[in-house]
């Protein structure tokens, strides 16, 4: 079984492999531009707190907290609790890109207080994601041993939901980002100078989407050519 393992390998670097650099690549100027506007301050000194405040009250949203977490960019809007939770460098920075970033977050508050439809059915897709991404590939190599074209294609057709997941996200992120940058220009948050970083710092990451959906249909591709090799050897 060696040539299969050596098959399976060239199949990763030369089908999955530019899909991985390009998010290696997302992932690094989603830090480097934020590190960058990071360092540079909003001209009325409004906080990220702040501003995601004045978000949710533009949206008149009025039962969603902000709380401060520790670590790097782990900010999120829980919908479960209706907290929108800022990291240490972002909730007290009067940084454009902390500003960004916390109303990027209120912009999703304000996408599930309105019934946003993509993330209706981002969040009703995410138990059966789950399942495929647990067990797709498990129930594919069992239909191969067993030489099951029915087992192989349930198996793929469940793995592939996480590439589903990950293109129904991206029209989620996107509007978060718009409705972010749509505030701040309109309540003057911040200069059309000092948008400009923040829009940059938006782009980077809304690209961190697009390249998780790359890396997905690659490897869905990935497992489709070898369980087709597969089936005819």
């Amino acid at each position: 079984m060696w040539w299969y393992y050596l098959e399976s390998y060239w199949l990763y670097l030369v089908v999955v492999g530019p899909a991985l650099l390009f998010a290696i690549g997302a992932q690094i100027k989603v830090k480097n531009n934020f590190n960058k506007y990071s360092r540079i301050l909003s001209s009325r000194r409004i906080t990220g707190a702040m501003a995601a405040q004045q978000v949710l009250s533009y949206y008149g949203i009025h039962d969603v907290r902000i709380e401060q977490v520790s670590g790097r960019l782990s900010d999120h809007f829980d919908p479960r609790t209706n907290v929108i939770r800022l990291s240490d460098g972002v909730y007290n920075s009067c940084s454009v890109a902390a500003i960004g970033v916390a109303c990027h977050e209120a912009g999703h508050a304000a996408q599930h207080a309105e019934g946003y439809s993509p993330i209706k059915v981002r969040n009703a897709i995410i138990p059966v994601c789950n399942i495929g991404s647990t067990l797709g590939i498990p129930i594919a190599f069992v239909g191969l041993f067993f030489g099951s074209d029915a087992l192989i294609n349930i198996g793929l057709a469940l793995y592939s939901l996480i590439a589903v997941f990950q293109f129904v996200t991206l029209p989620v992120e996107f509007n978060a980002s718009k409705r972010a940058v749509a505030v701040i220009s309109q309540m003057n948050i911040l200069s059309e100078e000092e948008l400009v970083g923040t829009k940059k710092v938006l782009s980077a990451a809304a690209m961190t989407y697009v390249a998780a959906l790359a890396t997905s249909l690659a490897n869905l591709l990935r497992f489709i050519i070898m369980f087709g090799r597969g089936r005819r050897k």
